[in-house]
């Protein structure tokens, strides 16, 4: 029994070691698009991603927040202010993207823009509260990605949806529980989707 545990964890670790060694190539040469650039994860990862060589377009809800995060990043990085809540403020983005990317496609999207608050019982809550949150992080997460997936195909990009342990398990009341599940289920959908059709 213990040299089956043995062989399991040796072959574990062999694949992570083999995993962590394989290095994307090119990266100067790759685009990715980050929603939710204002703060937190998105601005982290922006700046992460600058420092590693990649072609970081953020977007951001505020020019105050754009303009924080230029100054701390090398030119390569580019910003655009985004409403998630808008169509036409997310066809704006998706142009101005198209515009920048060209032929080369879309190496990576990551849609990261959300909201939590207001979290509370749900009948401390009014309609618009649920409304709000189902906007910013569902909506909005479903109707980037569909602007945005043409130029991921172009060279089988990848998506990142950023949803939350409450999208599977509702410890906390109000809206984020349940838009973060609809994040959960869009993505297993598109994920099914897109193997279907070879992607």
């Amino acid at each position: 029994m213990w040299l089956s545990l043995a062989v399991v964890a040796g072959l574990y670790y062999l694949l992570r070691w083999y995993r962590e060694r394989q290095v994307v190539s090119h990266l100067r040469d790759k685009f990715v698009f980050i929603t939710g650039c204002d703060s937190g994860f998105g601005n982290l990862l922006a700046r992460q991603l600058d420092l590693r060589g990649l072609r970081v377009l953020a977007a951001c809800l505020t020019e105050q927040g754009a303009e924080q995060l230029r100054n701390q990043t090398s030119d390569r990085l580019e910003t655009v202010i985004l409403d998630v809540t808008k169509t036409e403020s997310i066809a704006a983005a998706a142009e101005w993207v198209k515009e920048r990317v060209g032929d080369r496609g879309l190496w990576g999207l990551l849609n990261n823009a959300g909201i939590c608050t207001p979290m509370a019982p749900n009948e401390w809550l009014h309609i618009e509260d649920f409304e709000r949150m189902l906007d910013v992080n569902v909506l909005g997460v479903i109707e980037v990605t569909l602007s945005l997936l043409p130029l991921e195909r172009k060279v089988r990009g990848r998506l990142v949806n950023v949803s939350s342990v409450i999208g599977r398990l509702s410890l906390l009341s109000g809206g984020c529980c349940m838009s973060k599940y609809s994040v959960e289920v869009f993505s297993d959908s598109l994920r099914l989707l897109l193997r279907l059709w070879g992607y």
